[in-house]
C-alpha cells in the first residue's frame, strides 16, 4: 500500500491536551509550513480547521494524538467536516533527559510519524461502539469496586467480635452478604460490637448495590450486542461481555487489512523464539489486552465444554505442543472464526479513515 506521503499534499499534526491543542502543518518531505495553537473546545476546533484550509488548501490529512481521550472532540468534529483523520501513538519518553520538548515539536513529530508509517491507525468509530465502551467501562468499575468491598467484608468478619464471627463463619459468601446487610444495632452490646455491626451492614449494602448496578449494565450490554451482532452470541463461549469487547476492539469493517493484522492487534500472533536446535514460538504479550482476555475466556470455555476443541487440544499435545502452545494455536483458530463473522457484519468504515491498522489504537 502507498504511504501517506504519496496520498496527500500536506499533513497537520496535532498534539492534544486537556485545555489546549497544538497543530503544525508539515509537507511530505518533513518541512514545517506553519503552526498554531487553540483552546480545546468547539471554537478552537473551528480555528484549527480554518488554519488547515488556509495553509493546506489541497489534499490534507490530520494526524492526532490521543483520539481516545483528549483528542476525541477534535476527531469527531473533523469527521463531521469530512476531513481525513489518522491516529498516531504518543512517543515513549526519551532516555535522554536533555532532549527538546514543546507542544509544537510534538505536533510536528506526530505529522512526521504519520508520513513515515506504512500502515496507519484508523480511529475507532464512535456512536454504537462508544456506547458499548462506556457501558463496559462502567460495569468493570462496578465489578472491581464490588470485589474490593467483598474483600473488606471478609476482613471485617475475621476481626469481628466472637459472637458476630460465630454467626457468619459457617455461611457462604452470598448468605454472608445478605445476613450482614440485615444486621441491626443492638443497644445492649458494647461499642465495639455495635460499630462492627454497622460497618458490616454498610459494606454488605454497598456490595449489593454494586452487584445490582453491574447486572443492570450487563442487561443493557446484552441488548445492544443482540441488536448489533447477534451472530456472536450464537458462538460457544461468547457471552454478552465478551462479545461487546470484541465489537469495541474491532470497531468497523475494513479497520484491519487482513486476518494477520487482526491477530497482531489481539496479541495472538505467534512470535518466533527459536534458537539453535530449538524451533518454537512464544506467547504474544502485546496488542489489545482486553481483546486478548476475551479470546482467552472463549478458549477456556471451549476447552472445558466443546468436544471438538478437546480433540484439537489432544491432537496438538500428541504433536509435542505444551498446554500453553495448544492454547495459543486455539486462539488463532478462534480469532480466524471471529474475523470472518465480523467482516460479514454490515458496518461501513468512517469517512475520515486512511490506511490500515497494525497496532493498538
Amino acid at each position: 500500500m502507498a504511504i501517506l506521503a504519496e496520498q496527500v499534499d500536506d499533513v497537520i499534526g496535532v498534539d492534544t491536551h486537556r485545555d489546549t491543542l497544538a497543530a503544525a502543518a508539515v509537507s511530505p518531505i518533513g518541512a514545517v509550513l506553519a503552526s498554531t495553537d487553540s483552546p480545546a473546545n468547539a471554537r478552537g476546533y473551528r480555528c484549527l480547521l480554518d488554519f488547515a484550509r488556509e495553509h493546506v488548501p489541497g489534499r490534507r490529512c490530520w494526524a492526532l494524538e490521543g483520539i481516545g481521550s483528549y483528542g476525541a472532540g477534535l476527531a469527531a468534529f473533523l469527521d463531521q467536516a469530512g476531513e481525513r483523520v489518522v491516529e498516531v501513538c504518543r512517543p515513549k519518553r526519551s532516555p535522554n533527559r536533555g532532549g527538546r520538548k514543546t507542544d509544537m515539536l510534538d505536533a510536528a513529530r506526530a505529522a512526521k510519524d504519520a508520513l513515515a508509517t506504512e500502515h496507519l491507525i484508523q480511529p475507532r468509530l464512535r456512536g454504537e461502539r462508544e456506547a458499548l465502551w462506556v457501558l463496559l467501562a462502567t460495569r468493570q468499575g462496578a465489578v472491581l469496586a464490588s470485589t474490593a468491598a467483598i474483600n473488606q467484608l471478609k476482613a471485617l468478619i475475621v476481626s469481628a467480635p466472637e459472637d458476630l464471627r460465630a454467626e457468619l463463619r459457617k455461611l457462604k459468601r452470598p448468605a454472608q452478604i445478605t445476613h450482614c446487610a440485615q444486621l441491626r444495632d443492638r443497644p445492649a452490646q458494647n461499642l465495639e460490637h455495635r460499630m462492627t455491626a454497622r460497618a458490616l451492614r454498610s459494606t454488605a449494602q454497598r456490595i449489593q448495590a454494586l452487584q445490582t448496578e453491574a447486572k443492570d449494565l450487563e442487561k443493557d450490554i446484552h441488548a445492544l450486542v443482540a441488536e448489533l451482532a447477534p451472530e456472536l452470541l450464537d458462538l460457544l463461549g461468547v457471552g454478552p461481555i465478551t462479545a461487546a469487547q470484541i465489537l469495541v476492539s474491532w470497531s468497523h469493517q475494513g479497520r484491519f487489512r487482513s486476518e494477520a493484522a487482526f491477530a497482531s492487534f489481539a496479541g495472538v500472533a505467534p512470535i518466533p523464539a527459536s534458537s539453535g536446535l530449538t524451533n518454537r514460538h512464544r506467547l504474544n504479550r502485546g496488542g489489545d489486552r482486553q481483546l486478548n482476555r476475551a479470546l482467552h475466556t472463549i478458549t477456556l470455555i471451549r476447552m472445558r465444554l466443546d468436544p471438538a476443541t478437546k480433540a484439537y487440544v489432544a491432537r496438538r499435545s500428541t504433536e509435542g505442543k505444551t498446554a500453553r502452545d495448544a492454547q495459543r494455536c486455539l486462539k488463532r483458530v478462534i480469532r480466524r472464526q471471529l474475523f470472518k463473522i465480523l467482516e460479514q457484519i454490515d458496518r461501513p468504515a468512517p469517512k475520515s479513515g486512511v490506511g490500515d491498522l497494525t497496532k493498538a489504537a
